[in-house]
Protein backbone atom coordinates (compact mmCIF):
# COMPACT_ATOMS: atom_id res chain seq x y z
CA UNK A 1 0.00 0.00 0.00
CA UNK A 2 1.44 3.32 -0.78
CA UNK A 3 1.67 6.04 1.84
CA UNK A 4 -0.73 8.43 2.75
CA UNK A 5 -0.15 12.27 2.26
CA UNK A 6 -0.84 14.12 5.51
CA UNK A 7 -2.23 17.47 5.76
CA UNK A 8 -4.05 19.66 8.17
CA UNK A 9 -7.94 20.61 7.38
CA UNK A 10 -10.19 22.78 8.72
CA UNK A 11 -13.60 22.30 9.32
CA UNK A 12 -16.54 24.36 10.70
CA UNK A 13 -17.07 22.47 13.96
CA UNK A 14 -20.96 21.78 13.07
CA UNK A 15 -19.89 20.43 9.70
CA UNK A 16 -17.49 18.01 11.87
CA UNK A 17 -19.61 16.76 14.21
CA UNK A 18 -22.19 16.02 11.24
CA UNK A 19 -19.12 14.29 9.50
CA UNK A 20 -18.53 12.55 12.51
CA UNK A 21 -21.91 10.63 12.94
CA UNK A 22 -22.38 9.91 9.53
CA UNK A 23 -18.92 7.87 9.98
CA UNK A 24 -20.04 6.66 13.12
CA UNK A 25 -23.15 5.36 10.52
CA UNK A 26 -20.79 3.93 8.07
CA UNK A 27 -18.83 2.42 10.83
CA UNK A 28 -15.59 4.27 9.82
CA UNK A 29 -13.50 7.18 11.40
CA UNK A 30 -14.10 10.19 10.49
CA UNK A 31 -11.00 10.61 8.40
CA UNK A 32 -11.70 7.46 6.48
CA UNK A 33 -15.20 8.63 5.81
CA UNK A 34 -14.25 11.88 4.08
CA UNK A 35 -11.71 9.95 2.61
CA UNK A 36 -14.11 7.78 1.01
CA UNK A 37 -16.46 11.02 0.04
CA UNK A 38 -13.84 12.49 -1.85
CA UNK A 39 -13.18 8.92 -3.60
CA UNK A 40 -16.50 8.56 -4.57
CA UNK A 41 -16.98 12.26 -5.78
CA UNK A 42 -13.57 12.08 -7.81
CA UNK A 43 -15.40 8.98 -9.62
CA UNK A 44 -18.83 10.30 -9.74
CA UNK A 45 -17.07 13.21 -11.74
CA UNK A 46 -14.95 11.41 -14.09
CA UNK A 47 -11.60 12.53 -12.23
CA UNK A 48 -10.62 8.56 -11.44
CA UNK A 49 -11.90 5.55 -13.70
CA UNK A 50 -13.07 3.60 -10.63
CA UNK A 51 -12.87 4.03 -6.79
CA UNK A 52 -9.63 3.47 -5.05
CA UNK A 53 -7.57 3.57 -8.17
CA UNK A 54 -5.21 6.31 -7.07
CA UNK A 55 -3.10 5.97 -10.33
CA UNK A 56 -6.23 6.90 -12.39
CA UNK A 57 -6.76 10.52 -10.93
CA UNK A 58 -6.66 12.81 -13.58
CA UNK A 59 -6.47 16.53 -14.48
CA UNK A 60 -9.56 18.42 -16.27
CA UNK A 61 -7.50 20.72 -17.78
CA UNK A 62 -5.87 18.45 -20.16
CA UNK A 63 -8.89 18.22 -21.99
Amino acid sequence: MAPKKNFPLRLDPKLYEALERWAEDEFRSVNGHIEYLLREALHRTGRVTKPGSEQAVTDKTDE
